[in-house]
């Protein structure tokens, strides 16, 4: 039911997203715990109210991605909250309010809190230059789309929701 409309506004700057209000939804999450050589990392499963979830398609599949959800490294002084935030709009086009607290998962190369979200506005037109596509799949299809080992776990909990 939500149109797909451009983000004017979007920020621009690490100040802007942490002020984001997207995530200010009460919602109780553990205390993060980062691991000696992994980055710290945030991701956001996007969830539409048919129970269809957005895929990102990284760009010439960048790190053997073919597909996989929104997420990145958090900058210096940006919490895991407005990181999850600015990676789904830099990498889907799509303007997202967290809604929770989905899991933590030890990646190749980065320790990634990963939180539910739901889409408010934006277009996946609007995707970042990391992405090559942007796409709605249904849960039983995840694990087609999603093949990296990387996301298994993740794809594993999605599924059984």
């Amino acid at each position: 039911g939500t149109a797909f409309q451009p983000w004017n506004g979007a920020p621009v700057a690490n100040a802007g997203w942490s002020a984001d209000e997207g995530q200010e939804a009460p919602f109780d999450e553990p205390a993060f715990e980062a691991m000696p050589g992994k980055r710290v990392a945030a991701g956001v499963v996007i969830e539409e109210p048919d129970g269809r979830v957005w895929v990102v398609h990284p760009s010439n599949a960048f790190g053997g991605y073919p597909a996989t959800f929104p997420k990145g490294t958090r900058d210096p002084g940006m919490s895991l909250r407005a990181t999850a935030i600015r990676e789904a709009w830099e990498e889907s086009g799509l303007r997202v309010v967290l809604g929770g607290f989905l899991c933590d998962l030890v990646r190749s190369r980065s320790k990634t809190r990963y939180y539910r979200g739901r889409r408010v506005g934006g277009c996946p037109a609007d995707m970042g230059w990391e992405s090559q596509a942007v796409s709605l799949v249904p849960r039983a299809r995840l694990a087609e789309v999603l093949v990296n080992p990387n996301d298994a776990p993740l794809v594993a909990l999605l599924v059984q929701k």
